[in-house]
């Protein structure tokens, strides 16, 4: 089942016996746990029918016989079992699973790994309740992320600042939501979030950013891009050097797969390369001024200075300075 299937059968009121929710990406996991968690019993039965434990103090025995015994009033029993990689042998639950009771909601987070889909026990979790993967996002996964979570919320967000969210939060979704329930509480519905919002609510220049980099990067405008990495170096708090080589990393392969695209049209680079199609007239400006070759040198430098970054090779250079320096390696 999708994590949107799960969450909408929650809410309607569809329960499963077991819920095996695991994978490296955590913020999925809890979601979908405090929703059962804060939804299924009415608050008079909480007290008495809900058990929260965590992997470290409990065992599979403990575990099971906890699923087998029946609520003391009400419908259901919940039983969340966090941090469920920490259980020693939790496929031993199996015996339970094969047979769960009907009035017990088990619910086993088992976050950051995963169990291998071809063992029995996660068969049988599939067959008899839910099974469920939370696959990390990727980078280029995050805009679409923060435009449709504010849009479940009947708010919008522009393409810039949707992209400068995403460049300084990273990929960190708990992180991210509590960023973006600020702006809702702050703003009412229907609200356009623009660059404007987000650096007077954030705290994310609108003018000094990785996007506005990429951009003077890529036209080659030496000035601009002094500008920004002046900004970024006397404010690397917020602007980590690794952070941003990271970034630049990725923007520099991604002009490499326009280079190998046949078709360059707007909305097949859009397709190709994960992005908005507003960012794509950059993309093909920065094609024509950097050729596959000097493309291939800029991610060998990028590489080099993502070791002195972390210090090595690097004797008393300040981020400050390995930014002048990297910025002119890169355009020259």
């Amino acid at each position: 089942m999708t994590y949107e299937q799960i969450l909408s059968d929650i809410r309607n009121k569809v329960y499963s016996p077991v819920y095996l929710l695991m994978g490296e990406e955590p913020y999925f996991i809890d979601t979908i746990s405090d929703l059962i968690e804060d939804t299924v019993l009415e608050e008079q039965y909480q007290e008495f029918n809900k058990l929260v434990v965590y992997g470290r103090d409990v065992d599979v025995r403990m575990i099971a016989s906890q699923a087998k015994s029946y609520p003391m009033s009400g419908n259901y029993q919940v039983l969340i079992v966090k941090e469920a990689q920490d259980v020693k042998d939790i496929e031993a639950l199996e015996s339970y699973v094969m047979n769960p009771l009907e009035s017990t909601i088990l619910v086993i987070n088992y976050k950051y790994k995963k169990i291998d889909k071809r063992k029995s026990f996660v068969k049988l979790v599939e067959k008899k309740g839910v099974l469920f993967e939370s696959k990390k996002l990727y980078d280029n996964n995050i805009p679409d992320w923060i435009t449709k979570y504010l849009g479940q919320k009947n708010y919008t967000i522009t393409p810039k600042a949707c992209q400068m969210m995403a460049d300084f939060l990273g990929t960190d979704l708990h992180k991210i939501r509590n960023e973006l329930e600020k702006l809702v509480i702050s703003f009412p519905p229907k609200t356009r979030i623009d660059d404007d919002i987000v650096e007077r609510n954030i705290g994310i220049s609108k003018d000094y950013n990785v996007f506005e980099l990429q951009k003077a990067i890529g036209n080659r405008d030496v000035f601009r891009a002094n500008q920004i990495i002046n900004y970024f170096g006397a404010n690397s708090k917020d602007n980590s050097i690794l952070m941003v080589i990271a970034l630049l990393h990725a923007y520099f392969v991604k002009l490499l797969k326009c280079h190998f695209t046949a078709d360059k049209s707007k909305n097949n680079l859009a397709s190709v390369l994960g992005l908005n199609p507003f960012f794509v007239t950059d993309y093909q400006t920065a094609i024509k001024n950097y050729p596959i070759s000097k493309i291939a040198d800029n991610i060998s430098v990028l590489r080099e200075y993502d070791l002195k970054g972390k210090g090595l090779g690097n004797v008393s250079a300040d981020d400050g300075e390995l930014y002048k320096e990297l910025i002119y390696k890169l355009i020259h």
